[in-house]
């Protein structure tokens, strides 16, 4: 059977339940604090991350793979820079509204396009790069507010949001490394295994650096279990997709497609908080399906 598109269905699923993720996060944030719901995502999706392997291996009859040197490195880059992408993402929105972190932030895919290129020898096409162009142009209109210029509250937060692009961008491609190390089973599996492995150490450097920093925070997140626990399954959820989409094409095609979520995310406004689309987002989302429009086409 040809899985060669199945990253396509795999990615649009990430991007669905991020969204959702994000939605849930948004309302622990306001009772625990950054530090503690951004731990809920780790600490509460690791088990379900444990679950999902074990699934996999029984339903498909393959040994779980074993973990090499090579991989080992890529999960620890991977892990890291996710959580530093994190930390910077949340140090710029401290001094710059949300739209506009998140504009500078989302040349992620333009950055994952060129670390792909440069680490691990991912192709990047005249199509794809026209297609990564065109889609990040369209967030940028949807993001970035009139009358909001980048640098208006200074430079440092714009500073913030590319270093917390590019560090995203490095862990999208350690996460693909580390998948591509793995020499024996599945995609599936050697996907989830990533997953699991990722989860695992992020949550282990987090709590680490919970109960020497901030112990309220990790205390808090245990105290709200219950709404955690959706939370931490929606996050490895996400995760799982992305993962099988970096087992099955470049960084750059998943993070691409995945400005999609962009438009996700304006209907759950326009949805829960009544926001309204004007004609400047409309042709941002606009531009940012027909970058996703070109990178399919590109496939071809």
């Amino acid at each position: 059977m040809d899985f060669s598109l199945l990253w396509i269905p795999a990615t649009l699923a990430a991007a669905a339940a991020q969204t959702a993720r994000n939605a849930t996060q948004r309302h622990l944030t306001e009772r625990i604090g950054t530090a503690g719901a951004t731990q809920v995502r780790f600490l509460y999706g690791f088990p379900f991350a444990l679950l999902f392997v074990g699934f996999i291996e029984l339903a498909s009859g393959e040994a779980i793979p074993t973990p090499n040197g090579s991989f080992i490195g890529f999960v620890a880059l991977a892990a890291t820079t996710q959580i530093l992408a994190t930390a910077l993402m949340l140090a710029a929105m401290r001094e710059r509204s949300f739209s506009v972190v998140t504009a500078i932030i989302k040349t992620e895919a333009v950055q994952t396009a060129l670390f792909g290129l440069a680490l691990l020898g991912d192709p990047l096409t005249p199509g794809l790069a026209a297609a990564i162009v065109i889609a990040t142009v369209g967030v940028l209109l949807v993001s970035a507010k009139p009358g909001a210029g980048l640098a208006s509250s200074g430079m440092r937060p714009v500073l913030f949001g590319l270093v917390a692009g590019g560090f995203f961008a490095l862990a999208a491609i350690g996460f693909r490394g580390a998948i591509l190390a793995l020499d024996q089973g599945f995609f599936l599996i050697r996907a989830t295994t990533t997953l699991a492995w990722g989860l695992g150490a992020q949550t282990l450097l987090l709590i680490a650096w919970l109960v020497l920093f901030d112990r309220p925070a990790l205390v808090g997140s245990l105290r709200v279990w219950r709404p955690s626990i959706g939370a931490g399954f929606l996050g490895a959820l996400a995760s799982q997709f992305w993962f099988i989409g970096f087992s099955l094409t470049s960084a750059a095609n998943v993070r691409t497609l995945a400005l999609v979520e962009v438009i996700m995310a304006q209907a759950v406004s326009h949805r829960l908080f009544s926001h309204r689309t004007n004609r400047r987002e409309t042709l941002g989302m606009a531009l940012i399906v027909a970058g996703v429009v070109l990178l399919l086409a590109a496939q071809g």
